[in-house]
């Protein structure tokens, strides 16, 4: 009777985690996509325009969409641990982005670049701003759902990178109004943005590893209770 019960409620338990498996997989994937495209096309008008602006917040955009994949096979994987390290990959990835922005930036400060397709620069502000705002939808209202601290975590950054790249917006117009140095200095404003997004991340991660190894204790103490 007992070995029944306890066999029923494991069998719940590995149930709900294959859902939060799969709809933590779907989250990811969709939030991937978007973020994926928006990135593909702010590379097409960085070829056209060469704004430092736009590159900075390119490479944070791809960055983003590659620190999916971690999480998502964490997800695939039902592993807690997996969520914890896909935690600490999307740190280094948002580190490493701000690290290259601010050498592209840097190097742009040393060779100015006069900037053109304005109009199309500012678009693509805008493509990384909804793409963004999109991702961190999907992402934060997964967190909530499964419970999962890193992907909170994620949905609220991809929420600070979608007014990252309203940036690139500001970058079009002052420089449209004859101020071509904006480009750089802008791009700057981005790169420390972004550093200052690592530090929180880093922060939030921290805390979010804690909160995880909650989840899965009360799991276990409530198979216990049963």
């Amino acid at each position: 009777m007992t070995e029944d019960g306890g066999h029923g409620h494991s069998h719940g338990l590995v149930d709900r985690s294959i859902v939060r498996s799969h709809e933590g997989v779907k989250a990811v994937s969709i939030s991937l996509a978007v973020l994926g495209v928006a990135a593909v096309i702010q590379l097409l008008i960085f070829l056209l325009s060469g704004s430092v602006a736009l590159l900075a917040d390119l490479i944070h955009n791809f960055g983003d969409a590659l620190t999916a994949i971690p999480l998502g096979i964490a997800f695939f994987l039902r592993s807690a641990r997996g969520e914890k390290l896909a935690g600490l990959a999307v740190v280094l990835a948002i580190f490493i982005s701000a690290c290259v922005a601010l050498y592209e930036t840097i190097r742009r400060f040393i060779h100015p670049q006069h900037l053109s397709h304005l109009w199309v620069l500012a678009g693509a502000g805008l493509v990384g701003f909804v793409g963004n705002e999109i991702a961190a939808q999907v992402r934060l209202r997964a967190g909530r759902r499964l419970g999962s601290a890193a992907m909170d975590a994620d949905g609220k950054h991809a929420r600070i990178d979608g007014f990252v790249s309203l940036g690139v917006v500001a970058s079009a117009i002052v420089v449209g109004l004859g101020a071509p140095i904006a480009d750089p200095i802008i791009g700057l404003v981005i790169t420390v943005v972004i550093l200052k997004i690592t530090l929180d991340s880093w922060r939030t991660v921290r805390a979010a590893k804690i909160d995880v190894a909650y989840l899965e204790d009360t799991a276990h103490d409530h198979g216990h209770d049963h």
